[in-house]
This record gives structure tokens, sequence and C-alpha cells, in this order.
């Protein structure tokens, strides 16, 4: 990479994250000063984050030490949970032997630019385009359709205004209307939604105080997208109105944050992961008449009465290192650190008492050569299969709700040996595609076993 974006965007996540490479373990991740909310990005974005305050007067000039506002401890309310040890409580480990049961050869193999491809994602919001998908590379996102005879068809383009700008995540959207939006957002924090109908910019979203990680949609209502970011916040938009519904901060995450992930049926929950090594899950239900109030909001959208939620319901300590990516298997999370391996597991939480709740592991998938963070997975409409990429270029594509797991097929090829960043698996599952650290997009599909005919066993007729 070159030495500019090291700076601004994740240059750094090529990093290890070890105990010798990362933050350590026993260390106090970093803590950003409190800012105004009325504050554009753009302001934030211009103040060193860790520069001392001026002195305001003669008196507390001799101050040298910047004095942060105390931070509560959890309420009660709130479940801080960590898993089960002990007989019974073990997990089932998948094998990292295939199982060959479906056969991928690469068909393509597109170079989209000379920066790195942080996102890669199929739409599935929309039955007309479950072939289509989109990438982000530096300061341009792309659409493309996936042919039949393995190739891409390139359907639209869009280059940033600013060159400065490296975009690290893509999400696909709908406005009320049903049109598709593309929404995107990286290193200068600042949210670009695309209308794919108009080919023009539908609206620019400010409110980050730090680069924006990863953009989900709401499948239930998906003119709702929350952004996870750098300074440590979650934002719930409304793209329709450009309204900052919900900024979830405060006691919330001590880090980055990396990931996100709407619930597939709970319209009111999502969850969150970041470099503090933890996992949390939100509710959305006590704010929901913002969420619809965002929708008929006639005045400008300064003056909409943003609400902050600093709580989440539960804090859930699975990892021991930098979480970077989550999903939701119907009321189950799957959630991947930096430890060469996935992990699917349960909050049980009771509802008079939820402090004594507890986390049950149920299954890890091993992922080798993992170890870098900022790689995260995909998987197909029906939560069947799950690809993720690691540093070595081998994409392992995992059977998710086989017990104990069952590795499908691990796909390499002899050029593909850089990072891969993430996958994208198809509606059915039968194509595999993945973005990497060189600029290059891969394409992997199912090759159909050949039907063998059982010879037919004559009847003896006595």
């Amino acid at each position: 990479m070159d030495k500019p974006r090291a700076k601004t965007g994740p240059a750094n996540k090529n990093h290890k994250s070890s105990r010798k490479y990362a933050a350590p373990h026993d260390a106090k991740p970093p803590r950003y000063t409190h800012r105004n909310p009325s504050v554009t990005a753009s302001a934030i974005a211009s103040e060193p984050r860790d520069a001392k305050e001026s002195p305001s007067s003669a008196t507390d000039a001799k101050e040298t030490v910047q004095k942060f506002p105390t931070i509560p401890p959890l309420p009660a309310r709130i479940t801080k949970l960590v898993p089960l040890e002990g007989l019974g409580c073990e997990e089932v480990v998948g094998s990292l032997t295939p199982s060959e049961e479906r056969e991928y050869k690469a068909t393509n193999k597109h170079t989209e630019g000379k920066r790195p491809v942080y996102a890669i994602v199929f739409n599935f919001l929309d039955v007309r385009y479950y072939d289509v998908f989109a990438t982000a590379c530096g300061p341009r996102l792309s659409t493309y359709r996936c042919l039949m005879n393995g190739n891409f068809a390139l359907l639209q383009g869009y280059l940033d205004d600013n060159n400065n700008e490296s975009f690290f995540t893509v999400s696909w959207a709908c406005d009320v209307d049903g049109n598709p939006l593309l929404v995107a957002a990286g290193s200068t924090g600042v949210i670009r939604v695309i209308n794919c109908a108009t080919e023009k910019v539908h609206k620019s979203l400010i409110g980050h105080g730090g680069s924006i990680n990863e953009i989900k949609s709401q499948p239930l209502k998906p003119s709702l997208i929350i952004s996870a970011s750098k300074d440590e916040s979650i934002r719930l938009w409304n793209v329709q109105t450009g309204i900052c519904i919900l900024v979830f901060a405060g006691v919330g995450h001590r880090h980055e944050v990396l990931g996100v992930d709407f619930h597939t049926s709970d319209i009111y929950r999502f969850a969150s992961c970041g470099m503090d090594n933890t996992v949390k899950i939100w509710s959305m239900r006590e704010f929901w008449p913002y969420v619809e109030k965002s929708y008929s909001w006639t005045e400008v959208t300064s003056k909409f009465p943003t609400k902050f939620v600093q709580f989440p319901v539960l804090v859930a300590e699975v990892h021991s290192n930098y979480v970077d990516c989550t999903r939701w298997l119907g009321d189950l999370i799957l959630s991947k650190s930096v430890e060469n391996e996935i992990v699917l597991w349960e909050p049980i939480t009771k509802e008079q008492s939820p402090s004594e709740g507890h986390i049950d592991i149920l299954q890890k998938y091993p992922v080798p050569d993992c170890n870098i963070w900022f790689m995260k997975f995909s998987c197909d409409f029906h939560f069947n299969q799950m690809a993720i990429g690691n540093r070595e270029g081998k994409i392992y594509i995992w059977e998710i709700q086989a017990s104990p797991p069952i590795l499908i097929a691990r796909l390499s090829h002899p050029q593909l040996k850089s990072a891969i960043r993430q996958t994208a698996v198809s509606f059915d599952g039968s194509t595999i595609l993945a973005c990497t650290e060189d600029g290059n997009i891969w394409r992997f599909d199912e090759v159909e076993q050949p039907v063998v005919p059982t010879p037919k066993q004559e009847t003896k007729v006595n």
C-alpha cells in the first residue's frame, strides 16, 4: 500500500493481531475525547484526537493530564456474559478435511484496480437483482452482473469526488419506492447513498467522527441502515430522508467498532463487534417511535431529535482479541476474531434476572492463516453455506448448520496469493466471489457432478 493511505485507511489491517503485534490484552484500549454531537464529521476529522484541551484560565494552565468524564459502571439491566466452562460445555469443532460434497473451479479473475478491494456483496433485497453484486476499491464503487458463462458484466461505476476516499464497506438498500440504492463509506467517514435507477448521489450522510468500517441494511425495512465507526459509535440512518435517528455510544464499545448486523427476524435488535474484543447486542424497541417519525419529518434534518442510546442489552466476551465480523443465525450468533476460527454461540438470558444468563458456545469453524483483522465472511441467502478467505489466498466453505461442522470445499488457485478481505456467496451458494488485497475479484463456480446411472436390478418371477 502507498504511504499516504497508511495514516487514514485500514492499511494497518495487514498487521498480525497476536499478542506481539496487536494491542496488549491486558492494556486498556485508547479512549477518544467526548465530542459535541452537533459537530460535523469534517470538523471533527480536522481535530487531533489525542490533543489536550487548551487551558481555560491561568489557574489550570499547569494541568498536563487530560481528564475524561467518568464512565459509569454497567447498570443492572445490562448482561455481561462469558462462556461456560467444564463438563458438558464442550464445543464441537469442525474438521479441516473437505467433504467434497460440492466441487468448485475458478472461472474468472477481474482486476478492479491497483488499490485493495475491501468489500464485495450480492444484492439479496430484490429478486430481480440476486445475480448483481457491488465492490468497493479506493474511491470507486462498481456494480456487476454474474453471467452464466462465468464472466462479469459491468453495470455501473461511481468515482467519488474526493480522491482521498478509500471505501471500506458497501451495502445494498432500497428507497420507499423499491429502487435499489448503493450505500458505501470508508476513510473519510462520509456515507454516500447512490440511487442506481437515476445514477445519481441521493444523499451524503455526515455525522461520524472517524472512518466507517461497516454498513448493514435492515432486511425487513431496507431504507434503514446502521454504520459502525472508528469513533466507537454506531448510528442508525434513514437513507430515504437522510436523517440520523439513533446514536449508540456511551457505555458501549471501548475501541473501534468493526462490524454490525441486524437480526434477521427481530426488527428491533442488532449486534456489533469491535477492537474491544466484545460482541454487543442492542435493542431499538423503546426508540422505535423515532424511527417512524423519521419518515414523516418535513423540517431540516439537523433539527430532528436524534436520540442517544448508551447501554447495550448484552455484552458478550466470547473472544480474547479483535472481533471484526458477526452475523445472526436465527437467535444464534456467528462471530469471527483474529484467532483463526469462527464461533457459533447462543446468548442465554433470563427475562426475570438477565444477569444470571450465560453464553453457550456451540460450534467452531477453523480457518487457518486468518490472524489479521478486517477479513469478513459471508453466507448464502438461506444460511446453508459460509465462505471465508485467509491471508494466503485460500477460501474455506463451511456447511453452517451441520453438526459437527462440515468443510464443503477449500478453494485455491496458483495465481491467488493475496489476502482475501471479503467473500460473497450467491443466493444458492453455487458461486463464490472473493475480493483481494492486490485489487482483484475472483469467481469460483460450482462444477456439476455427473450423474452416474444406477443399474436396474432384475426381479425374478417364480
